[in-house]
């Protein structure tokens, strides 16, 4: 009889010790996502806010009601009918499309070489650069003014921001080093013996390699030159036809200081073409800025 009732409590031990596991289990999910949902809801509420002001009307805008009576949707339609507001389109798809190539196109070739050649003054050479990236555009402005504006006549249009991208970004450059440090140099030792030249060991071993961290860097100055606001207001100013979104978004925003809903509206068709392209690029991002740093 003894024996029999052991049993039955053998057996009721680890159904208890399972159920605290997957209670304590299921507590800790709940506080990590709950962290992760707080999170999230923090950064994503005021873009919804943006959003659901934009579709509202002008009596409406700012009030205490949050979601719109009647969608507006023609606020968007009035916002691109705003004169210059298509042309202010094109020349930040021009800046911001042009200058990512040439950066793009500038920067591999010297990351290529501070990676996997060896000379004699290539660690003053990464020194340079690194410290090209701690010098604030502001130190310099006021010559490069002058030389763009006075020596080229080039004032009021957005090439003296496009020409010198293609000359290399050192964020770009030292970006893309250490993402070429990653890549084993058996791979660039097998194509040299094979015949390989440099030019097409770069071009047929290390960039199908280098995808994701060439992806992180057109990303990177793809959104710098996007969000500018500085360089255009510098050179640009004066003439309202090379205006980028970022610059003739405050311009819109004081025509329209009391509608609120067109300023948002326009804000959201800002904001827009960057979102899009960071979700259909966050995969090759991520992986591109994880993968970057890990040998140096």
């Amino acid at each position: 009889m003894t024996q029999v009732l052991d049993k039955p409590v053998q057996l009721a031990n680890p159904t208890v010790a399972e159920r605290t596991a997957r209670r304590r289990a299921l507590l800790e999910w709940t506080a990590v996502h709950s962290l992760g949902i707080a999170a999230a809801l923090f950064f994503t509420l005021p873009f919804v806010f943006v959003v659901l002001t934009s579709l509202m009307s002008d009596q409406q805008a700012l009030t205490r009601d949050l979601v719109p009576d009647t969608w507006e949707w023609s606020n968007y339609t009035k916002v691109f009918d705003t004169p210059g507001f298509l042309t202010w389109w094109r020349n930040t798809l021009v800046y911001a499309g042009l200058g990512t190539l040439l950066t793009v196109v500038s920067s591999i070739p010297v990351a290529y070489a501070l990676a996997k050649f060896r000379f004699r003054g290539r660690n003053l050479s990464l020194m340079l650069v690194i410290s090209m990236m701690m010098l604030p555009p502001q130190v310099v402005i006021i010559p490069m003014y002058l030389f763009w504006a006075k020596q080229l006549d080039l004032s009021g249009t957005l090439w003296p921001l496009i020409i010198p991208m293609a000359f290399g970004d050192a964020f770009s450059i030292f970006l893309l080093r250490q993402f070429l440090m990653t890549i084993p140099n058996e791979y660039l030792d097998a194509a040299r013996v094979d015949g390989c030249g440099e030019f097409r060991t770069l071009t047929r071993i290390v960039l199908p390699m280098a995808k994701p961290g060439i992806a992180a860097v057109a990303l990177f100055q793809f959104f710098y030159a996007w969000n500018d606001y500085f360089g255009p207001q510098i050179y640009a100013s004066e003439n309202p036809g090379a205006w980028t979104l970022s610059y003739g978004l405050e311009s819109f925003k004081g025509a329209h200081h009391t509608d609120w809903n067109l300023t948002m509206a326009a804000t959201v068709l800002v904001m827009a073409p960057v979102i899009l392209v960071f979700f259909f690029a966050q995969k090759a991002f991520v992986e591109g800025v994880t993968l970057t740093g890990v040998k140096g």
